[in-house]
């Protein structure tokens, strides 16, 4: 039977291809041979590894950020399987499409006491977009009920994980190449074609507004969440023909050209200004500063619309609007602006006068809000910038006005620190470019094997773990200080000099902004290769500085 299972895994990932699957991620594993040597031998396939199953998944979830195509991930039996579920539930929440093969032990070694076998069979219970439970291979089942199967459970794949679990019994090795010939032939000239045996699209409708002309001479306001490259550009420059304020998250590569927009939206002035709005128009999910949470939350206008291809309400204060899902550029296509002058004008200068106080407070502090607010100047020309997640996301998200269509990707979906570092490899190794990455130090811990992936790295990438001993975000926390220290924070008293030189990685730990920026800009000149870059701070330090000013931002007058 070892030739039928890999006959039987050659029609899965064949009809895989016809789906656009070019990159399979693969663990090690016995039982998942079929799968593994088949893989290797399709020639459309591109083949990545990982000895973490964990890791693993999240590096597929970062080469589908890039691809926008469907990844293929090929894992063993048993433990190896539940440790995809943090990128299945990432992708689910941020629309990435993955493909996780499982092998699996066969039904009669299950719940016996066999070596690790588990029961397997929805295993992820509801997070997947779909699963597809096969039988063990036999040629009693035809060819074209099986690559049939795979070809409806993908048709209806528009995004998060599809499922499908994959029995094998032995023997995996060895056997006679020709044999069971005539079951794959069966399918004919669909080998040579590279259309789906059973062809069902799965097509997203776009519907044009039919009274956008009249909300278009409306007052309304643009909330820029997260986006691509070119659609946070295409949405800025949108909203700037609108006359339209607009307010742009970190991830959404759209400029922020109102910038610290989550230190100044407390304030009086910009409550009784943005209330005038009779429309708000959400592109993409997941925001990220707490008073831009707070300001959506709260805001009531006569409608509230939320456009993205991801679907879902994206809504948690569940506004009364509108939810609209298809592509955000071609919705704009269908959307047109007219001209029309800003209608608040007031807001740019409230942005003006934050970032005018960020730059002024922080000239002579170096550290971590320092940092996240002239982070701009350390991003590699034609790159990309990972973001990861906790304080540090959120610091750059308030201080920093990143570049209008830079690519921005983070893992903003469940906003875990698992998989964080895995995440960032697989977006440079799809993307190509150099990237600056960073992260806080317990993401980077949590995740550390990963830093073996990036040694991989093609292109030169920065990588900054901003080390304040622990998870400081909880400095924000109004709870008991002795047990927000044991409980939350966690100090932990560790270094990552040893943790590169481990992985091979180049490494730096400036003490000032100008050897920062120095070591930043040395490491771009070279072709390839990561730099650590650790960056020591006080532990509470950035967390206090957001709070002060986020309290100096709220007296802000026009």
């Amino acid at each position: 039977m070892s030739v039928f299972n890999r006959r039987w895994a050659s029609v899965v990932l064949e009809t895989l291809t016809r789906h656009g699957v070019e990159h399979v991620c693969i663990a090690p594993g016995s039982r998942s041979t079929p799968l593994t040597l088949t893989a290797a031998a399709n020639k459309k396939l591109t083949c990545h590894t990982h000895f973490d199953e964990r890791g693993l998944g999240h590096l597929a979830l970062g080469i589908a950020k890039v691809s926008r195509q469907p990844v293929a991930v090929i894992v063993t039996s048993g433990t190896a399987v539940a440790n995809l579920y943090p990128a299945l539930i990432e992708a689910s929440l941020t629309g990435e499409r993955l493909v996780l093969l499982t092998a699996d032990r066969p039904p009669e070694l299950i719940d016996c006491g066999a070596n690790q076998a588990i029961r397997q069979t929805d295993i992820f219970a509801q997070h997947p977009t779909a699963t597809l439970s096969l039988p063990r291979p036999t040629p009693d089942i035809s060819a074209a009920w099986l690559t049939s199967a795979v070809d409806d459970a993908m048709g209806g794949l528009y995004q998060g994980a599809l499922h499908i679990n994959c029995p094998f019994a032995e023997p995996l090795y060895g056997g006679d190449e020709s044999a069971y010939a005539e079951w794959s032939a069966a399918l004919g000239e669909w080998w040579n074609d590279r259309s789906p045996w059973l062809a069902s699209p799965c097509e997203q409708a776009l519907r044009t507004e039919p009274d956008w002309p009249t909300w278009r001479a409306r007052k309304g306001v643009v909330v820029a969440a997260r986006l691509t490259a070119s659609q946070g550009k295409a949405v800025a420059e949108w909203a700037k023909r609108l006359g339209w304020p607009i307010l742009g998250d970190v991830l959404s590569s759209s400029g922020q050209p109102l910038p610290c927009a989550d230190l100044w939206l407390n304030s009086p002035q910009a409550k009784g200004c943005l209330a005038q709005a009779e429309i708000v128009i959400q592109f993409g999910g997941s925001l990220t500063g707490k008073r831009m949470l707070q300001w959506q939350a709260g805001c009531s206008p006569k409608e509230y619309w939320i456009v993205d291809s991801v679907r879902g309400r994206l809504d948690p204060a569940n506004h009364r609007g509108r939810r609209m899902v298809g592509d955000v550029e071609r919705w704009l296509e269908a959307h047109p602006a007219t001209e029309l002058a800003p209608w608040a004008p007031e807001l740019v200068s409230l942005a003006e006068q934050a970032q005018r106080h960020v730059v002024d407070s922080l000239m002579e502090r170096f550290g971590e809000a320092q940092f996240a607010s002239r982070l701009p100047e350390l991003l590699p020309e034609g790159g990309l910038f990972w973001a990861g997640n906790s304080l540090i996301v959120r610091l750059i998200d308030a201080l920093a006005q990143l570049p209008v269509g830079y690519p921005v990707y983070s893992n903003r979906g469940a906003s875990g620190i698992d998989g964080l570092l895995s995440t960032a490899a697989g977006v440079q190794r799809c993307s190509g470019l150099p990237m600056l990455a960073v992260m806080g130090d317990i993401s980077a811990l949590y995740d550390l094997n990963a830093l073996a992936l990036l040694a991989q790295a093609t292109r030169p990438t920065v990588l900054v773990v901003v080390n304040n001993d622990g998870g400081s975000i909880f400095s924000l926390l109004p709870t008991p200080e002795a047990e927000r220290e044991r409980f939350y924070r966690m100090p932990h008293g560790l270094g990552f000099e040893h943790a590169a030189a481990m992985f091979g990685l180049g490494y730096a730990q400036p003490e000032s902004w100008e050897a920062l920026q120095k070591a930043v800009s040395t490491h771009w000149q070279q072709p390839n290769g990561t730099l650590l870059l650790e960056l020591r701070v006080a532990p509470h330090d950035g967390a206090h500085t957001l709070q002060q000013l986020v309290s100096d931002a709220e007296r802000l007058s026009c």
